[in-house]
């Protein structure tokens, strides 16, 4: 393996023009198939041009287009003088691998792990079209690019978490029917949010007693009916709430029991508490014919402090897609992380914890009061797009998962979960000790000394 002096940059999305040209590189024609070339274009202000630059290990970055989700690369791993750049599904290989080291003047140069050469735009030609290549660094002006930032990425995930440390189950007291919770804790006040009429919502000062607030759209929003005409115009399922990049944002799906026409929206606000929430439109949306179903949505932040989504239930099991940091909307492949035989799986919940990603998700049938089946499994991998294998090493691409909560002979069902950091898990299940009432429980997330989840 070479080794090079990297330029430490801050992660986030740049442009990349050639200091020759003053053109940006993009993927040519927009393309999205692996393979695609790489070239230089007048401006367009298109997520073709635009990339997102985190670093990996080693001082390397990894280069990912915007538009396609796929990785800047040194086509069938070069190393000579002329070798290709295209993009390419991404898988942390040398050849995806970028030090970027600072020319002294303003610019960088791009070196490639695997070869140890730079990217090249051939012979400084000003012409669109013009083909990006690598080659010996010579120093001369097509082989340094001026790098503008466009968008912040977070850091890597803060974990607070505890191994081994005692069960602890929340008190929990005050207002407390609830249906699919999510969790936020922002200047000290906890919020939950939840399945209901316009995202309803909870607050509270200690976690412990809760208080119902205001709903996020309590006439609903016009456009859910364009996408699922069968919707009463208020009901939302599953909302998710997470701050990234200085806004808070909330995921929520529209749908209607038993379909799979359905769409996640997305909403946001400068903070939970001033409560100026916008409507961000469409995330992604299913009909019946296709074999998943888009609901359920949860936002990752990940190792490198990028944007993912991991959605869907049923049918052909959980989804999984990265996310534009800059429209926060799905960008790339869509991958599937996790399905069970009868397609009885649903609200995933994925945490980045110790060099390992834990997918959470729910199996079973909710809904039924004491007659849910709602049980919280899991399974952790080193690559957020997965394999997830559980504690006995069985992939949950196979119906694989460890369980974490099944309840016991007053909480029924438990399930519908999300988790704030690493160490706290909310979820609701079916109260038999009140006619299966749906309530909110609160616990203490713990973690054992080989890394795998318990209360």
């Amino acid at each position: 393996m070479n080794t090079v002096s990297a330029y430490a940059i801050d992660n986030g999305v740049y442009t990349i023009n050639s200091r020759a040209t003053g053109k940006p590189i993009e993927v040519g024609a927009a393309e999205l198939t692996d393979g695609a070339n790489i070239i230089q274009w007048a401006n367009t202000n298109h997520d073709t041009q635009r990339w997102l630059i985190t670093e990996q290990n080693n001082g390397y970055y990894s280069v990912i287009n915007l538009n396609s989700g796929k990785a800047l690369e040194v086509f069938e791993w070069s190393e000579a003088n002329g070798g290709n750049v295209v993009q390419y599904e991404y898988i942390g290989g040398e050849s995806q691998l970028w030090a970027i080291e600072n020319t002294s003047d303003g610019y960088v140069r791009f070196i490639n792990q695997n070869s140890n050469k730079a990217l090249d735009l051939v012979n400084g030609d000003s012409s669109n079209g013009t083909n990006v290549i690598q080659w010996d660094y010579t120093g001369s002006r097509n082989q340094q690019w001026q790098l503008t930032k466009l968008a912040n990425v977070e850091t890597t995930p803060w974990d607070p978490s505890t191994t081994n440390g005692a069960a602890n189950h929340w008190p929990l007291s005050g207002s407390l029917v609830t249906h699919d919770p999510t969790i936020a804790n922002e200047n000290g006040t906890w919020w939950i949010f939840q399945t209901g009429p316009g995202i309803a919502g909870k607050s509270s000062s200690d976690g412990i007693n809760w208080n119902d607030a205001p709903a996020i759209f309590p006439n609903g929003l016009s456009w859910w009916q364009n996408y699922v005409p069968d919707h009463d115009g208020s009901d939302v399922w599953a909302p998710d709430i997470k701050p990234y990049n200085g806004r808070t944002w909330m995921y929520y799906s529209i749908s209607t029991f038993g379909s799979r026409t359905s769409v996640i929206g997305l909403t946001s606000a400068s903070s939970i508490a001033a409560g100026d929430w916008r409507d961000d439109g469409v995330v992604i949306n299913t009909v019946n014919s296709n074999n998943y179903n888009a609901i359920d949505p949860d936002l990752i932040k990940a190792e490198d402090g990028s944007p993912w989504l991991v959605l869907g239930s049923w049918n052909s099991g959980i989804k999984l897609t990265r996310i534009n940091p800059m429209s926060m909307k799905p960008m790339g492949e869509l991958y599937s992380i996790a399905s069970q035989s009868g397609g009885s799986i649903e609200a995933p919940t994925i945490i980045y914890r110790q060099g390992y990603y834990y997918l959470f998700v729910s199996l079973g049938k909710c809904c039924e009061g004491v007659d849910s089946t709602y049980r919280i499994a899991y399974g952790r991998a080193t690559d957020i797009r997965g394999p997830y294998l559980d504690k006995n090493g069985n992939d949950m691409m196979n119906g694989g998962g460890t369980i974490l909560d099944a309840g016991n002979s007053r909480w029924i069902g438990p399930g519908g979960q999300d988790i704030l950091n690493t160490d706290v898990m909310v979820r609701h299940a079916y109260d038999a000790s009140d006619d299966g009432t749906p309530k909110l429980l609160i616990s203490t997330l713990n973690w054992d000394s080989n890394g795998w989840p318990r209360f």
